[in-house]
């Protein structure tokens, strides 16, 4: 009797800095993202411009921009973090997937790529701000760890997060911010730890997750 082969796990994808020439292929990815919202009734969120290369390259600066590439090192993939001091969080400005690198744990593998830093930059959780009911959303974040804040739980650079997203529009659909304590099981996937504390002025618009 011979045993059932497991199904073949993906390989994590490398990640690595984003470079100031991948800017442009960035926005490409988010652009291509957007349009898994269209059949939802969100033409909005589709058509919405992707971050600014002005914006993108603020974070890259900073050392909070990262890509998951592919065997090309072509970025497939890519995640911008900044600090909630108040928090004593990494909050996760943006992470979004070419849809062609879809369902292969490469937004995780980016997300937790953010936690290792955190962890090692001594913070104590992951945050986000996301649509509570698109599938690939909060249902998501949840399956991986993520809880709803309350609003009474929202700290003030939270709710100033939140605000924000209201005076873009956002609201029109539920929104929530979700919450990630950072516990050792979390396996750093890179060496050389930049830490999230460089002055930043965050992006505005949410669109992918």
């Amino acid at each position: 009797m011979h045993p059932t082969p497991h199904p073949a796990q993906p390989t994590p994808p490398r990640i690595r800095p984003a470079a100031a020439s991948e800017l442009t292929a960035l926005q490409d990815i988010e652009r291509a993202a957007g349009e898994a919202f269209r059949p939802l009734g969100m033409a909005a969120i589709a058509d919405d411009e992707p971050p600014a290369v002005d914006e993108l390259d603020r974070f890259r600066r900073a050392g909070r921009a990262w890509v998951a590439v592919d065997a090309d090192d072509a970025p497939i993939a890519y995640l911008i973090g900044e600090p909630v001091e108040d928090a004593d969080a990494a909050h996760i400005e943006q992470v979004t997937v070419h849809p062609r690198a879809a369902r292969r744990g490469v937004g995780r593998a980016l997300i937790e790529h953010l936690a290792a830093f955190a962890r090692a930059d001594g913070r104590t959780a992951l945050t986000l701000t996301t649509f509570a009911e698109v599938p690939w959303n909060a249902p998501y974040y949840a399956r991986i760890g993520f809880r709803p804040l309350s609003e009474d739980e929202l700290t003030p650079e939270l709710k100033k997060i939140r605000a924000h997203e209201a005076e873009l529009g956002l609201d029109r659909w539920p929104r929530l911010c979700m919450r990630r304590p950072l516990t050792a099981d979390v396996t750093p996937l890179m060496t050389g730890v930049t830490p999230l504390t460089a002055d930043v002025t965050p992006l505005t618009a949410d669109v992918t997750r």
